[in-house]
């Protein structure tokens, strides 16, 4: 990867971990889910809202954490809303293979171009906890 577009992601995840998405608690939620790693001390909570189809009609998320945490549960939460509960684990499956330096081509075309940011954490084993906590 070169230095310029290593730049970029890096400012897509600073914004995304400043700015975070889709935050705060979803008052009529049907599903909640709490993440913690104790190796860093990030902690997330993922609320979700599924309609009468199954799809993903609100997602939000509370936590704290590292930039790649934060920006990580800010990223999810964009691609996830208005997804089928498949095309969820799909997603979900294509990001873990990503973030892990595993092949990722069953992500579309459209969601690798949004993932991507996080590609570089592969390089960082340590890291890959935190990108993947809220996705868990």
């Amino acid at each position: 990867m070169d230095d310029s577009l290593r730049e970029l992601y890096q400012d897509v995840i600073l914004d995304h971990s400043r700015h975070p998405r889709h935050f705060g608690v979803l008052e009529k939620a049907t599903h909640k889910a709490e993440g913690y790693n104790p190796l860093c001390g990030d902690r997330v909570t993922v609320y979700l809202a599924l309609d009468e189809a199954g799809k993903v009609a609100d997602i939000k998320f509370q936590g704290k954490g590292c930039a790649i945490s934060q920006a990580s549960a800010s990223l999810m939460t964009q691609l996830l809303k208005g997804r089928s509960r498949e095309d969820a684990q799909a997603l979900m499956d294509g990001f873990l293979h990503l973030v892990k330096g595993e092949d990722a081509a069953a992500l579309s075309a459209e969601d690798r171009e949004s993932l991507d940011v996080m590609s570089g954490i592969s390089e960082f084993p340590m890291r890959v906890k935190c990108a993947t906590l809220a996705w868990h």
